[in-house]
């Protein structure tokens, strides 16, 4: 139930740039980035890719088996971030929202991975 419940936070947090595929008008709520714009348009391509990683963790939250390949995704999108935010001096405003969320979610992000590849059993 822990693992589930822990991989459904990392959904969450993964969830709300993935619309911005779908809804790329979200960009300048989030991000302060006009969807018309080149920088738009790229990120509208990462929601895509943050849609993968929503996906994987929808498919870990059920299937045990994918829980190690998708453990190791979402810790690539989560610390990649936190690594590029603290390079960048820790900027104030939007990227600083991300990063507060992306540091919550190292706490589901450390049990999944102990749970996937260094727990005897999956629960």
């Amino acid at each position: 139930m822990i693992t589930k419940l822990a991989w459904a936070i990392l959904v969450a947090v993964h969830f709300i740039p993935a619309l911005t595929l779908f809804f790329p008008n979200l960009l300048e709520k989030l991000y302060n980035v006009p969807a018309k714009e080149d920088l738009g348009l790229l990120l509208t391509h990462r929601g895509g890719l943050f849609l993968a990683v929503t996906v994987a963790a929808c498919v870990a939250m059920v299937m045990p088996e994918a829980r190690k390949v998708s453990s190791l995704v979402v810790a690539i999108s989560v610390m990649s971030f936190l690594i590029l935010y603290w390079q960048a001096g820790m900027p104030e405003g939007a990227l600083r929202k991300i990063a507060i969320t992306d540091a919550v979610a190292v706490i589901p992000l450390l049990w999944v991975i102990w749970e996937a590849w260094l727990r005897k059993s999956v629960v």
